[in-house]
């Protein structure tokens, strides 16, 4: 009797745990909705993306493992694609109002000079972290053969999305997948 009275006790709290996190999924859209909307391909649920570490054109160490517990909007960029420069502003945004959040918005520049990218930041009032990536060791690594090229990086360091070419970045489809991924629980720490 006691073990049946412990049963129901576990059965119920378990209930009662689960309960608030389905009306929690029942209230956000679908990721794969969210995915269709924005047109970026999704990855497997295991998906792991590459480590990479940099230094920021400014001299700032990033890497990938350093960012753990957020969600990593990353982006390959060139200061001469003409296709890259008009998502600069909406990622700006993005960073200046989620990265309270836990969103980390980080660029991956194509193989140019650091002066290059400085001036290019200043020109555009970026003030998020652009890593120089002189040799193509990250672009390679992430299989980057287009720019622009983007990668949504969930909180438990599962890769989520791929953009190849332009996207409104701060338009509502971008905005409602990197809340529902800001809206998930952090790994926990070092899992990642």
């Amino acid at each position: 009797m006691i073990q049946r009275i412990k049963s129901s006790i576990a059965a119920f709290g378990i209930v009662a745990f689960l309960n608030p996190l389905n009306l929690l999924a029942a209230e956000r859209p679908v990721l794969p909705e969210l995915l269709k909307a924005l047109n970026v391909s999704g990855y497997p649920s295991m998906m792991q993306p590459p480590e990479f570490s940099g230094f920021t054109a400014d001299g700032q160490r990033v890497s990938l493992a350093g960012l753990g517990g957020r969600v990593v909007l990353l982006n390959f960029w060139a200061a001469w694609c003409q296709e890259c420069r008009p998502e600069m502003p909406g990622f700006e945004r993005l960073h200046r109002e989620l990265s309270v959040q836990g969103l980390a918005v980080v660029g991956i520049n194509a193989r140019e000079e650091t002066t290059t990218i400085r001036e290019y930041a200043k020109e555009l009032g970026l003030t998020f972290p652009l890593i120089s990536d002189p040799t193509g060791k990250i672009n390679s690594a992430y299989g980057v053969i287009g720019l622009p090229t983007t990668f949504l990086i969930g909180r438990s360091g599962r890769a989520v999305a791929l953009a190849v070419g332009p996207r409104e970045w701060s338009a509502k489809p971008a905005r409602a997948l990197i809340q529902a991924l800001l809206a998930e629980p952090a790994a926990l720490k070092g899992t990642r």
